[in-house]
């Protein structure tokens, strides 16, 4: 139809216009595709030239049903603009942005477990439940306390959203299982008893010590694997493996007590059980004696009889690499500084392995073997395995946890009546053969001990030079602390001594380890003081504020007993007033030397910036029983605050009564150069740094506390202010100059303290420390 209007645009000229178009958009397209063909995936047609909502495979479909959501939802409002209908589109906006945070680079294990803690909803719980799989195990590790605990005390949901991560990581590790055996116990026991024993965390705790949860499909080999094996098989073996998982395991003559298990195999958990049994069996009778020498006799005996149970499949749960024990020094065992209990300290050599599930258990060294013949021998942990699995002599394999490295053999082999002999025969038996080791003397009780010592001349000759080597502040031997000599010993000249006297010295994977074992103790709040002090020693790397503060490992096995990682190169500050009858600033010079050194403007440095950092631990979290006892100072000169029995809401008896922020004496301010001194107005300037770097991830630090307050009767949330109380100690309203005048009343009112020289007086009356 002819309007009588000529055309503005040819029409064959905008069809040819429109074709250039399309080649320019489909040439560019292809271009795009042959320099990165994984994100420009469009289609080659011109119809769809066009790119689609989604660039990255992984996320198509949610921002594409974003998008649609959100076009549906605008046409929506304004067909009904109603408050209903505002109120789902809101709701849908949430959920797009929270399933777009989920998948973001910023969504680490900390926000899961926090949105895990807080959602009321089932499918966001469900959804992190999975999200766990894909973190790195030791970020998750991290957090096992808090999921233990929820797992115990909330609702059904989150319970059913954690199971499948734990199930999954009980099968794949033994320590794993274990670690959630022992939470899952103590996490437990503030239940009402009828309520415990019908709890889910009860029942996952039965279901993880009954070993049920083994990898699905298992043989004997992925126990052992042919490769790794230094030894014929023996018929056991063969019979094992040729008769099936229901057959029986065979006695043999290194291993009588040998029992048939579910599946024909020996229960994994088994060793390591009764090995951490039989070390707080010993805790728990050493506690009956009255004096601390009386203690220190009796451990050594006690861990004397221990060594004859091994080289066994069992290591220290406290250690970050893979080993098996071989061999506990029992003469260099000693009982801690301790009123009421009787915590103790051992070393352990242990030898480095691939796997301490699959790798061949070492063969028993006897300790009469000279270490003069090891190089003629040239022996080697997997030849000697090999060499003796067939010749070994009765009295070795009596002796032995396990000589032969076979599965069948070793896990099995520390059986629960294997226990009960040993705690009897440590009543009257005292003369095995590591009673009388070249090295006895070092004993801490040799000197009293009316048994025979035989010292060999090399050993004469090394300790004569020795002590003409001696430094003016070695510790005397005090039988009121028999600890004090052995930890201001330097760890680098015990690892040495304790190698040259070992069986196993030679060996390059040997290594010495040390654990404090504490009975009738509650550790879980150790534990939740020791997540707390790890997180603010990572804000405080990630900002870049020179704070120095020594988290050490806390392990709780049940609500009375654990482990505990000691402290190396480190002695009170009660051991060091007493030994050396010194002030803090002499001791100081005496170990450092003058001010103008080098080594002492190092320590000093060490020293303010662990005093700064334990200040601000101490105030966030009340920590309270702070005396001299309490407080190590290392060979670096750092500080390091330990026992955090006392945190947030309680106090020892309940009394209140120190009542300043953190412990700051006269003696730590001489150390920094007095009130006018640059190093302690560097000391006010780190807290200010550390306090305001602590605020910006402040949720951080509380999820930790809060999580753990769900269903716990630990007297450190005596109380409903006890979160509330930790948040308000950020002081997040306050500006920068405020918090400078804040840290500087903190500090004039520790220095100022009257309560803090009276509790010092009170602990040196009641309980002689200085």
């Amino acid at each position: 139809m002819d309007l009588g209007v000529d055309p503005v645009i040819d029409p064959e000229v905008a069809l040819k216009a429109c074709q250039e178009v399309l080649l320019k958009v489909q040439m560019l397209e292809n271009k795009q595709r042959q320099d990165d063909p994984k994100q420009h995936n469009y289609s080659e047609t011109p119809e769809l030239c066009s790119p689609p909502w989604h660039i990255n495979p992984d996320t198509r479909f949610i921002k594409e049903e974003d998008e649609d959501e959100g076009q549906k939802d605008a046409a929506k409002t304004q067909r009904d603009p109603s408050p209903l209908a505002r109120s789902e589109s809101s709701s849908t906006s949430k959920q797009s942005w929270l399933l777009r945070l989920f998948e973001s680079k910023l969504f680490d294990v900390s926000m899961a477990i926090s949105y895990l803690y807080k959602s009321k909803e089932p499918g966001v719980q469900a959804y992190i439940g999975n999200r766990l799989f894909s973190f790195p195990d030791s970020e998750v590790d991290f957090y096992l306390p808090q999921l233990l605990n929820m797992y115990v005390h909330m609702d059904t949901e989150v319970g059913d959203a954690i199971r499948p991560y734990l199930i999954n990581r009980c099968k794949s590790s033994i320590t794993f299982s274990l670690l959630s055996a022992w939470l899952l116990g103590a996490y437990s026991s503030d239940m009402h008893i009828s309520t415990q024993r019908h709890s889910r965390g009860t029942k996952l705790r039965k279901h993880i010590l009954s070993d049920e949860l083994k990898p699905a499909g298992t043989t004997f080999e992925v126990f052992f694997s042919p490769t790794k094996r230094t030894h014929q098989r023996s018929k056991s073996d063969a019979t094992l493996v040729t008769s099936g998982l229901g057959a029986s395991l065979k006695r043999t003559g290194s291993n009588p007590k040998v029992e048939n298990s579910v599946g024909g195999r020996p229960d994994r958990l088994r060793p390591q059980r009764e090995f951490v049994k039989s070390l707080f069996g010993i805790g728990k009778r050493l506690a009956t004696l009255p004096t601390k020498e009386q203690k220190t006799q009796r451990l050594i005996s006690e861990l004397s009889l221990l060594n004859g149970k091994l080289p066994a499949r069992v290591w220290l749960p406290t250690a970050d690499h893979q080993h098996h024990v071989c061999r506990v020094p029992h003469t260099q065992a000693v009982v801690l500084n301790s009123k009421d209990k009787a915590p103790y300290i051992i070393y352990v050599e242990v030898l480095e392995c691939e796997s301490f599930e699959t790798s061949p258990v070492p063969v028993r060294i006897s300790e009469t073997r000279i270490r003069t013949a090891r190089s003629a021998e040239n022996l080697d942990c997997g030849t000697a395995a090999n060499a003796n699995s067939s010749i070994m002599t009765s009295e070795h394999r009596a002796g032995s946890f396990s000589t032969v490295p076979n599965y069948d053999n070793d896990d099995e082999a520390w059986a629960t009546d294997d226990i009960g002999q040993l705690q009897v025969e440590g009543e009257a038996q005292t003369s095995s053969s590591d009673n009388i080791s070249q090295f006895s003397v070092d004993s801490i009780t040799s000197l009293e001990s009316k048994e025979p010592v035989f010292i060999a001349a090399g050993d004469i000759r090394r300790r004569l030079s020795e002590n003409l080597a001696q430094t003016p502040t070695t510790f005397k031997r005090d039988p009121e602390d028999p600890s004090a000599v052995a930890l201001k010993e330097p760890w680098q000249e015990k690892v040495r001594r304790i190698r040259e006297a070992s069986p196993y010295g030679h060996l390059p994977n040997w290594r010495l380890l040390s654990v404090i074992v504490k009975c009738g103790d509650d550790l879980r709040q150790e534990l939740l003081a020791y997540q707390v002090l790890k997180q603010l020693q990572s804000i405080w790397q990630q900002e870049r504020v020179p704070l120095w503060i020594k988290p050490y490992k806390i392990l709780v096995m049940s609500s009375d007993s654990g482990m505990i990682e000691p402290v190396l190169n480190a002695v009170s500050l009660h051991q060091v007033r007493k030994q050396s009858q010194l002030s803090l600033l002499d001791y100081f010079l005496q170990e450092h030397g003058s001010f103008t050194t080098e080594a002492f403007l190092t320590a000093q440095r060490n020293f303010v910036q662990s005093c700064a950092g334990y200040s601000l631990i101490c105030y966030l979290l009340q920590v309270k029983d702070r005396h001299n006892g309490n407080i190590l100072l290392d060979s670096e000169g750092h500080i390091i605050h330990i026992d955090f029995g006392f945190i947030l809401s309680s106090s020892p008896r309940n009394l209140g009564f120190e009542t300043s922020a953190f412990k700051l004496t006269s003696e730590f301010v001489d150390v920094m150069g007095g009130l006018d001194g640059d190093m302690f107005i560097y000391y006010k300037m780190l807290m200010l740094q550390g306090l305001i770097a602590a605020r910006k991830h402040m949720e951080k630090v509380l999820q930790i506390v809060e999580i753990m307050q769900q269903g716990s009767h630990l007297p450190c949330f005596h109380g409903s202010s006890t979160i509330r109380g930790l948040k308000e100690r950020f002081h997040m309203s306050l500006t920068e100059e405020q918090l400078q005048l804040l840290v500087e009343q903190l500090v004039d009112g520790s220095m100022r303290s009257i309560t803090t020289k009276l509790y010092d007086s009170f602990q040196y009356v009641t309980n002689g420390i200085m």
